[in-house]
């Protein structure tokens, strides 16, 4: 998936996102495994895909702890 396309997203489809990703990395590593996996290129693409929603949701997370310590203070 394209940044993009990402920066579109909400946080929650973010997250759903990100957990749907990561299981269908595990999957590919599965088939890797048992040698049934053609495209092993397939792999880098979900671990990059991976780590642009990572990259996206830091400055959500840094908000929302910011936001937090604020209203803990008041």
């Amino acid at each position: 998936m394209e940044y993009k396309e990402l920066t579109k997203k909400k946080e929650s489809e973010l997250h759903s996102l990100l957990s749907e990703t990561r299981e269908k990395l595990r999957e590919l590593r599965f088939k890797d495994a048992s040698k049934q996996l053609k495209n092993v290129r397939e792999i880098r693409e979900v671990k990059k895909t991976i780590a642009r929603i990572l990259m996206l949701m830091q400055p959500l997370k840094k908000k929302s702890a910011d936001q937090a310590e604020e209203n803990a203070k008041d």
